[in-house]
């Protein structure tokens, strides 16, 4: 099997975190980025997933605020069904 070399720059600091972590695992770096590649491949996609934030933002934060302190009040209009809801909305 012939190989490819790659070059990649990263951070000193996340190179040294990786290669602690791999090492623990009983992998060096080059097969850890073996496995990644690999993996990639076979289920043609990034083997786990990418977002921009896994916390919600302050404006996300605020909305769940709100929806738990109308939940929790007992003055607030309830519907009984999405038909009642939409109803109400178009009288508005």
């Amino acid at each position: 099997m012939s190989t490819a070399l790659i070059n990649v720059r990263l951070e000193t600091e996340l190179k040294k975190n990786a290669e602690e972590l791999f090492a623990e695992l009983g992998l060096s770096m080059t097969a850890a980025i073996n496995i990644f590649l690999r993996q990639a491949v076979r289920s043609r996609s990034i083997p786990f997933d990418i977002t921009l934030n896994s916390v919600p933002n302050e404006e996300t934060m605020a909305a769940i605020r709100e929806a738990i302190k109308v939940a929790h009040d007992p003055k607030a209009k309830t519907y009984k069904s999405a038909r009642e809801l939409f109803e109400d909305l178009d009288q508005e």
